[in-house]
């Protein structure tokens, strides 16, 4: 048997940061080798929200560089645009017709982002959770991550795929596979800088909350001299009294490949002016790597299309299959 599939698309949304590195990617890099990974920038999502038509291109480039500088090999991961494979649209509108407006209207998200966009709400927005069904179903995944906040969208994609199998499958020959979630092993949480009890986030309107994992020297020495710590000499992790105290060793602690033993030992007598510049250092030294990595791959723009024009011909032959598959099902005739 040959290795399973496993579907995941992120956002191009820039401000790729440390928690979504040590929380998501380097695990990712870590156990690609164990599937048959298709990662795809999820350009068709970022416009149902208020975006920037000056940056997305730029954004989706410098998503697919991180990628592959972080470590994302070729060998087992295709990488690939979402709006380059058009079967993705396509397949939505077919879903869109079998799909009942209730299942979207209950989406959780949409409830929390519509209240936010008000009288601007689009019907991308609504509809947002079918194209992502239409993103996973082309194709024919096994497993797809998922975290808390994406659970639901998950059930309504077996939802949409059973509804299909259903109507216009067979018993014995469903029209398509209906995937399972794949909960990974969960990566660092990382917490904010400006506040340890909420979660690191691009989204935060500060930028001296996070450091992105393209911050310069200077912009990472800025932000870890001002983040937020207190008056208590002495360092330790697990108070819950400390929870900037608890954050920032675990950063050291994961940057360093140190064990929390060591780290322990090494800081319980430091203060915040001993810690805080060996914290710098040990950051800007683990980021170096990657970000001369990157530095080299965005800059050889030959490179970076070919990795794409080869994603997009690997994952457009699965997911054009697949749709023909549907539209059979769904009794169209297919071009001769």
């Amino acid at each position: 048997m040959g290795k399973q599939r496993v579907l995941s698309g992120v956002q191009p949304t820039g401000n790729y940061h440390l928690g979504n590195y040590l929380g998501a990617i380097r695990n990712w890099v870590e156990g690609q080798s164990e599937y048959e990974n298709y990662l795809f920038v999820a350009d068709l999502h970022a416009i149902t929200v208020p975006h920037d038509p000056t940056r997305l291109a730029s954004d989706t480039y410098t998503l697919v560089a991180l990628y592959l500088a972080c470590g994302l090999n070729l060998n087992h991961s295709t990488i690939f645009v979402q709006s380059h494979v058009s079967a993705h649209s396509e397949l939505t509108w077919l879903f869109n017709c079998i799909t009942p407006l209730n299942w979207l209207q209950d989406m959780i998200q949409f409830k929390e982002k519509a209240i936010k966009q008000g009288e601007n709400v689009n019907v991308g927005l609504l509809d947002y959770p079918v194209l992502m069904a239409a993103d996973i179903l082309l194709y024919q995944a096994d497993k797809v991550p998922v975290g808390e906040d994406q659970k639901q969208h998950l059930e309504l994609t077996r939802d949409i795929a059973a509804r299909l199998n259903h109507q216009f499958g067979k018993p014995d020959q469903p029209v398509i596979k209906l995937p399972e979630p794949l909960i990974r092993q969960e990566g660092a949480r990382v917490m904010s800088l400006a506040d340890g009890t909420r979660k690191m986030s691009k989204s935060d309107a500060s930028d001296l909350s996070r450091i992105n994992l393209l911050d310069t020297p200077e912009q990472i020495q800025y932000k870890i001299k001002r983040c937020k710590t207190d008056q208590v000499r002495g360092l330790t992790f697990g108070d819950p009294e400390r929870p900037e105290c608890n954050n920032l060793l675990t950063l050291y602690m994961l940057l360093s490949g140190k064990k929390k033993e060591e780290v322990a030992a090494e800081c319980q007598d430091m203060g915040w002016g001993q810690f805080k510049p060996l914290l710098t250092e040990t950051t800007i030294n683990a980021l170096k790597p990657i970000q001369e990595k990157y530095q080299g791959i965005i800059e050889d723009q030959a490179y970076l299309q070919s990795v794409l024009r080869e994603g997009r011909e690997k994952a457009g032959a699965i997911a054009n299959q697949t749709l023909a598959q549907v539209k059979t099902a769904l009794g169209y005739s297919l071009p001769l």
